[in-house]
């Protein structure tokens, strides 16, 4: 990450509420956002605290860098203590980011403070996949109904256009709605990375938690359907999670275990590589807040399938250009069989997939919440909608430079 040199006027204490910390076995894309925006935070010179969930063999407290964490309670109820964290030392603060993951932590019920609001998607049909009818109800009651009216005083943060949209749905006033996109983790050696063929037979893979809103199934089915003509094409599924052993059965019953991979938590290194390594990233859920996993593949030119009502990847995907947005499972696995069968376009959407996940930074992202921040303390005028333009960085490349030189070029 760029360090900051540029100090602000006023040291702010931040406390980060989140359901999870990075260390969490269930850690995502949300949990990213959290930990990298206080990285740029604290180098900025800020104050942050991350109140978050324990788990197994975690310790109570910790620092991750310059980020102080304190754990308590479970993911369900690690919303009780961190009220009551609020309750007793709110005042040691002088903003509070509530992160809200279907429920959000409640904070001005207790705050003395502001509280900002952040959402990366709304759940809607998340709470049925996840829990029985009962508590889907509940929960969605509880996104849909009663976090509004608490938040009604607060600014909101989210990472794309759609959650924004979702939330006015909500009767969430999209005038109070920021806008900052998530970042991306750019390895140190991308060209070599970019060195890397890719397998010799036809590969797809599945970044991100294991969990049964993901649908990985359906790439899974995506092998047993094509099994008459595409033979040789394989999954990979990157990541962990209590859904692992669910995906593995299924594979067994459809007949193709032997061409699913599932690699489990992986090293960084190695992530990036089966990233250059693969012919096509896949994004079966249904929604997604952002798309992290899209532009950590456009950073090695590895286009991306994804659904068009899935939310965030609408955005982290220029549909023709960057990867495919499918509207339906039979236009989904079209795509993927598109790709695998024409080199060309893989070739054409890789390469400006690269450029366009050049344009999305951490340090921006920091700079922007940081910014959104600020006007909510009064301490500076609110900024305008990041435009990332796609076109106007084509136009700014007379030449296919090298990816590291391409991401320096864009991250100035």
């Amino acid at each position: 990450m760029t360090p900051i040199t540029a100090a602000p006027k006023e040291r702010l204490r931040v406390l980060y509420l989140s359901w999870r910390d990075r260390e969490n076995p269930e850690a995502g894309g949300a949990e990213t956002f959290t930990e990298r925006t206080s990285e740029v935070l604290t180098q900025a010179g800020h104050e942050v605290t991350i109140f978050t969930a324990s788990f197994p063999g975690a310790s109570p407290r910790t620092q991750h860098g310059d980020v102080s964490v304190i754990r308590r309670g479970s993911k369900f109820s690690v919303y009780l203590h961190g009220m009551w964290h609020v309750l007793r030392h709110g005042r040691g603060y002088d903003v509070i980011l509530d992160v809200q993951n279907g429920v959000p932590f409640w904070a001005p019920l207790v705050a003395k403070v502001p509280v900002i609001n952040i959402v990366h998607h709304v759940h809607r049909d998340q709470w049925g996949a996840v829990f029985g009818p009962r508590i889907a109800r509940l929960g969605w009651f509880l996104e849909s109904k009663v976090a509004p009216r608490v938040y009604r005083d607060s600014r909101y943060v989210t990472v794309s256009k759609s959650t924004r949209s979702e939330l006015e749905e909500l009767g969430v006033d999209p005038r109070r709605v920021d806008l900052v996109y998530s970042g991306n983790d750019r390895p140190a050696d991308l060209d070599g990375y970019a060195r890397l063929e890719r397998t010799e037979t036809p590969t797809m893979l599945f970044l991100g938690r294991l969990v049964p809103h993901k649908h990985v199934e359906q790439a899974v089915d995506i092998l047993a359907s094509r099994a008459a003509t595409h033979p040789d094409l394989e999954l990979h599924v990157v990541g962990g999670g209590y859904w692992e052993a669910a995906i593995a059965d299924h594979a067994r019953a459809v007949g193709v275990a032997d061409r699913v991979h599932l690699h489990g938590f992986v090293e960084e290194s190695l992530k990036h590589e089966l990233l250059a390594r693969a012919w096509l990233v896949v994004m079966p859920s249904h929604k997604e807040g952002w798309g992290l996993t899209i532009v950590e593949a456009g950073l090695h030119a590895t286009p991306a399938v994804a659904y068009s009502f899935a939310g965030g990847p609408s955005e982290s995907i220029v549909h023709g250009r960057t990867g495919l947005l499918a509207d339906s499972a039979s236009e989904f696995e079209e795509h993927v069989i598109t790709l695998v069968d024409d080199a060309a376009l893989r070739r054409d959407l890789g390469r400006t997939a690269r450029l366009y996940a050049s344009s999305f930074d951490w340090v921006r992202a920091g700079h922007r919440l940081e910014s959104v921040v600020r006007s909510v303390l009064g301490l500076s005028d609110r900024y305008r909608d990041d435009v990332i333009d796609l076109d106007a960085l084509i136009a700014s490349r007379t030449v296919d430079p090298s990816p590291a030189d391409e991401l320096a070029s864009v991250a100035s």
